[in-house]
């Protein structure tokens, strides 16, 4: 969420954040509505001072026995009570209306991000490790998963409706064997401390990390008017809402294997096979809560995380920037993850990693106190898949998949599954 007074210091500079995002100018109508909310301060003011003035001036009038004139005094302040009562009224909605047009705005790229119109114009870092080769024509992991018996999708449809998947036996233990060597990475190697937090979060939460107002549809909610969440992320970043940190706590990483679920309104017809989008699915997710001068270098740190875990289950993958036409509402830069899968013949998404400067931090009250006598400041926030654990199944299963349609079990997972080898 943006200050408005770093629009009004520079509105060319937040135009020209629009233009890179695609977006008309809107500096001017923006400047506009502080003016009238400005405005309605000054007068708000202005009465309050005369109210002021008038009261005391009663109390002299009286002493003066000039019940005329203290009479006079009494009916001004009353008049001006109902003023200042209006004009309470009146700043309160015009800065809820600036507020709301403020928290409409995607966040101010990095100058070194790509421009682009969407995800064709992303631009690759680099490419680590070799796609598996095969003497035989490997299958999508939907086909593999079914043939062994073990994944269900037509169940789970007449269960729960479309994108749900059953997993039963191995398959079921290989992707909890997933999770759970994601988060004892995470816990063990790269310093997050791990949380079990809410699935189920207030409007106040989801608006902090920017999924309302704009993007509520994406989501599902409940009767009660919470939400489920779409990414541990939420309650996560969250942690430290309204809260003045020390900078002796910073940074402060955290971690969570959560369940995720996601209404994938804008996905119509995409993905519709297998597990690749799905509405319910689990993520291991990483947040950082930094200062301002270390947050970038914190954004390399988060990526290299989640890039451990690619390396030690043995998956090839590449990290691509995403450009401004593919870009989080959220973020100012992303590096995108994206595994190879040898049944579909390319590069998918399994891991986004994203830093968001101060733009949650404003819409959370989130601050720290760089020493003890300095005024607080907005923290950095960052966020990161540690990885997809559905995509990460599907791309076991794609990647260590043999000719007879049985999938060999990663060693690193071995400890966790009990077994090296899933068949019929």
């Amino acid at each position: 969420m943006y200050d408005i007074r770093a629009v009004r210091d520079d509105p060319a500079a937040f135009d020209e954040a629009l233009r890179r995002r695609k977006m008309d100018p809107a500096s001017a109508g923006l400047i506009a509505l502080d003016d009238e909310r400005r405005a309605v301060i000054a007068r708000l003011q202005d009465a309050q001072t005369r109210r002021n003035t008038a009261s005391k001036a009663i109390g002299k009038a009286k002493a003066t026995k000039d019940e005329a004139e203290a009479q006079r005094l009494i009916d001004e302040v009353a008049h001006l009570k109902a003023e200042i009562q209006s004009g309470e009224e009146a700043e309160r909605a015009v800065s809820q209306k600036l507020e709301t047009a403020l928290a409409g705005f995607p966040n101010t790229p990095l100058a070194e991000v790509p421009d682009g119109v969407d995800e064709s114009d992303n631009v690759e870092l680099r490419r680590v490790g070799e796609p598996p080769k095969f003497d035989f024509a490997p299958k999508e992991h939907d086909a593999l998963g079914e043939a062994l018996g073990l994944m269900d999708v037509g169940k789970a449809a007449a269960i729960a409706g479309a994108r749900f998947t059953i997993l039963t036996g191995k398959l079921a233990r290989l992707e909890r064997a997933l999770g759970q060597f994601m988060i004892d990475l995470h816990t063990g190697e790269h310093g997050y401390t791990e949380v079990s937090p809410p699935l189920l979060v207030r409007d106040e939460a989801v608006f902090g990390t920017n999924q309302l107002p704009k993007f509520a549809e994406d989501l599902f909610r409940t009767t009660d008017g919470r939400w489920l969440i779409p990414t541990a992320e939420v309650p996560l970043t969250n942690l430290v809402r309204e809260e003045i940190l020390d900078a002796s706590a910073l940074p402060m990483r955290v971690t969570a294997l959560t369940p995720c679920f996601r209404s994938e309104a804008g996905s119509a017809g995409r993905d519709t096979r297998g597990m690749l989008r799905q509405h319910q699915f689990s993520k291991c997710e990483m947040v950082s809560i930094t200062t301002p001068e270390t947050a970038l270098d914190e954004h390399e740190r988060m990526t290299a995380c989640a890039e451990a875990v690619l390396k030690a289950l043995g998956l090839a993958y590449r990290v691509v920037t995403l450009s401004t036409g593919d870009l989080g509402f959220g973020a100012r830069r992303t590096y995108d993850l994206e595994v190879w899968l040898p049944g579909q013949d390319t590069y998918r998404e399994i891991s986004s990693v994203s830093v968001c400067g101060d733009f949650q931090a404003r819409r959370m009250n989130a601050r720290y106190r760089p020493q003890a006598d300095a005024a607080p400041r907005f923290v950095h926030t960052l966020n990161g898949s540690g990885v997809a654990v559905g995509r990460a199944l599907i791309a076991v299963m794609e990647n260590y998949q043999d000719a007879d349609g049985s999938i060999r079990v990663p060693d690193v997972l071995v400890p966790y599954t009990g077994f090296d080898r899933i068949a019929a």
